[in-house]
Order: C-alpha cells, then sequence, then structure tokens
C-alpha cells in the first residue's frame, strides 16, 4: 500500500542514462529544457510526432509555448504511424537536415520516439539511410540531443536505448541499440496517458509486462531485472484494471507509467528474447496489428516453453496474475494458463487465427525470426534453446486454441 503515501502531483527527476522527469504535471519541464537547450547554442528542432495524440493530449501547447518563448527555431514531422517504417524515417530526417535542426523533440509512444532516435542518428551521420541503419550496414558515430516526451506506458523507450523500425520491402521488423540514443532529458507525466483508448492501454501495458518477463529470464538477465520485473507485474496486475475501468484516473495511469519506465530500465539490462523476437515478423508482416497485442497472443505460449528453465523466477514474478505457481518445472501448462485467463480478465482473448495469420504462415514467420537482423541475436540469449522447432511451435500453439493445463 506504500502508493498511497506518494504525491502523484509532486514532480521528481529519475537519474537513468536519460534524466526522466516524472509525475502528473512533468509536461511543464518543457521550458526548463528547452533553456539548456537553447544554452548549449540549439537554435533549431525537429519536433517528430503522430498525426494527431501531440495535440489532443496537449502536450503540444507546451511545447510550442516553450519552443517560442526562448526563440528556438522548429519543424514539425507529424507523420509518425503505428510501427513506423524506414521511409517514414528518411522522410523525416531529409525534412530535418533541409531546415538545419540540431536536436530532436519526439511526442508519442514507442512509434514516434523511435523514429526521433532514428532521426537523431541520421542527422549525425548524413551520408547513411533508415534502411542501412536498420540492417545493419553501418555504426553510427554518435546522435544529435533527443528530447523524448511520452504519451503511453508501455514501451519504456524514453530511458533506454534501444528503437524499433519496420523495413517494409523485406518485411523486416529490427531493433537497434546504440548509446547515442539515450534521450538527453524524458517526459512521462500521466496526464498524457488519459487520452489512450480502452485498447492502447491494455496493449501498451502487456508490452511492458513482456518487457520485463524476457528480461528476467534471458541468459544476461541479473537480480536487478528481476526485481524491476517483479514490481513492473505487481503495479500493471492492480492498475490495469482501474484504468480500463476509469480511464481519467490519474493514480493508475501515475503507476502504469512508472511500471512501464521500470520494465524500459528492466530490458536495457537484461535484453528480450522470444515474445518480441516472434512478434516483430508478425507486425512487420501486417502493419496494422498492435505490438501489444501481438506479444499478448504470443505469451502463453512462451511462457510454456521457458518455464521448466526458469520456473522459480517466473513463480516469483508473475504471482501477481498466476495464483498457486511453486517453482517446479512441471507446472508450466499451470503457470501458461494462467498468464491466458489473466489477459481474457483485461479483455484480451484474440489468437493470431483473428489477426489473419494461418498454420500456412507459419514457416515464414519462422524465417523471418532468424533472418530479421537483430532477431536472432534476441533468439539467442532465450533460456531455452531456440531451433527452428521451437519457434514453429510457438506460433502454431498461438493460432486458435488458448493454453490449456
Amino acid at each position: 500500500m506504500w502508493e498511497k503515501d506518494v504525491n502523484i502531483n509532486e514532480v521528481k527527476e529519475i537519474l537513468t542514462k536519460s534524466n526522466v522527469y516524472f509525475g502528473v504535471g512533468a509536461i511543464e519541464k518543457i521550458d526548463e529544457i528547452t533553456e539548456k537547450l537553447k544554452n548549449e547554442g540549439i537554435k533549431k528542432v525537429v519536433v517528430v510526432s503522430g498525426r494527431g495524440s501531440y495535440k489532443v493530449t496537449g502536450a503540444w501547447d507546451y511545447v510550442e509555448s516553450a519552443l517560442k518563448k526562448h526563440n528556438v527555431e522548429y519543424i514539425n514531422y507529424a507523420k509518425c504511424s503505428p510501427n513506423p517504417t524506414t521511409d517514414q524515417i528518411d522522410e523525416a530526417t531529409q525534412i530535418a537536415k533541409d531546415f538545419g535542426a540540431q536536436a530532436v523533440i519526439a511526442i508519442g509512444g514507442g512509434s514516434a520516439i523511435d523514429t526521433g532516435k532514428s532521426v537523431a542518428i541520421l542527422l549525425q551521420n548524413p551520408n547513411n539511410t533508415a534502411d542501412e541503419l536498420y540492417e545493419y550496414k553501418f555504426t553510427p558515430k554518435g546522435a544529435v540531443p533527443i528530447v523524448a516526451i511520452n504519451l503511453t506506458h508501455g514501451t519504456g523507450t524514453e530511458a533506454n536505448r534501444f528503437a524499433v523500425a519496420t523495413v517494409v520491402k523485406k518485411d523486416y521488423k529490427p531493433a537497434i541499440a546504440y548509446d547515442c540514443i539515450y534521450p538527453k532529458y524524458s517526459i512521462d507525466d500521466p496526464q498524457l496517458t488519459v487520452k489512450l483508448s480502452v485498447n492502447q492501454t491494455k496493449y501498451v501495458s502487456i508490452d511492458a509486462i513482456n518487457h520485463v518477463i524476457e528480461a528476467a529470464t534471458s541468459k544476461v538477465a541479473s537480480p536487478y531485472a528481476v526485481t524491476l520485473a517483479r514490481e513492473t507485474i505487481k503495479l500493471v496486475a492492480k492498475y490495469l484494471p482501474v484504468a480500463i475501468n476509469d480511464p481519467e484516473n490519474l493514480e493508475a495511469r501515475y503507476y502504469l507509467l512508472y511500471a512501464s519506465l521500470l520494465g524500459g530500465i528492466c530490458f536495457d539490462n537484461g535484453l528480450l528474447h522470444y515474445t518480441h523476437a516472434l512478434e516483430h515478423p508478425l507486425s512487420a508482416v501486417k502493419h496494422d496489428l498492435s505490438h501489444g497485442l501481438g506479444l499478448a497472443i504470443l505469451l502463453p505460449s512462451v511462457i510454456k516453453n521457458i518455464y521448466p528453465a526458469k520456473a522459480h523466477i517466473l513463480a516469483d514474478i508473475l504471482s501477481p496474475l498466476v495464483d498457486g505457481l511453486t517453482g517446479d518445472k512441471n507446472e508450466a501448462a499451470k503457470a501458461a494458463s494462467g498468464v491466458q485467463s489473466w489477459l481474457k480478465s483485461v479483455g484480451v482473448n484474440e489468437k493470431l487465427t483473428d489477426m489473419g495469420f494461418s498454420r500456412e504462415d507459419v514457416s515464414k514467420l519462422t524465417n523471418l525470426a532468424f533472418e530479421t537482423p537483430s532477431l536472432a541475436g534476441l533468439l539467442a540469449i532465450a533460456p531455452t534453446e531456440a531451433t527452428k522447432e521451437a519457434v514453429e511451435e510457438i506460433y502454431t500453439t498461438s493460432l486458435s486454441e488458448f493454453v490449456s493445463v
């Protein structure tokens, strides 16, 4: 019950490798951030955003006011889509280059912030393209400063070194990870998340849960990752139903946002494996598939696969979702079924067949999981041997039937 003792209206500065201003009212810190950028000699910025959320949430009013107040010129690229593409990144970069942008302000969820991170790299590496970046054809020589204003509670990208984009012509959806794209400053303000739809609220929160399950069970997991995972899952389990039923409940949004932040830091340390490596091909092939929904569909089958290898850790961190786990490696089906039941309890019932996938797609998806740049590296640190047969089984069991005990 410690959460009740926290003043959610008191903005805290959380020091990770990014400076994160966290709490209700944190958006007001953009004035101070803009002043700091101006004092560092930054006179022009590109603002990278989605098509409407940056205005609907009210974030833009604060950003535009701060930029004008401190005489920082700006240009806005407002075309980021869910599952952003390398073509969009190149388009945004060209606009920013032509304008002479010296820094990036990204306003949105993971899609806009990851696009902004990518633009920041290409502004510092002007002879390269986004395809080259995401196909690992060059190593970035730094990036211009990034300010991330987060509008969702799922990705944690505002506090880590990761970014994701889709290479459409190859059905690739790789991830990149470079220290140069830790945002210089980030803003996590719960009041900017209250306009999320019910489905977005569910899916981004499920993304955070997947981050920590994978990070706590990878071959490079640390006790730190396990500790963050336990707290993240506990907070999502407690506050997601509240936010679903009362979308403008700022306490619920505060702790879901905090859980997301912890999740981003968690996988910055423990990395990811099966669920993300297998979801990326799904949303690379079907661009309208929500990343979080794809993860939700795969998660029970992944739990069933990895539980025997990490039974004690999973029994501990999954306890807010599944009662009665003891850490016996033979209870994998119980753990998987329990997670599936929790997903159903928050209204997530879909399967891969509902998303238009069939058994005929499994071979292509499996090949993409191993061929897409970066994803084989994630599979290599899974706690069980990630053979093609294992990956095919996860996809197949996620097609139509819930995992059962």
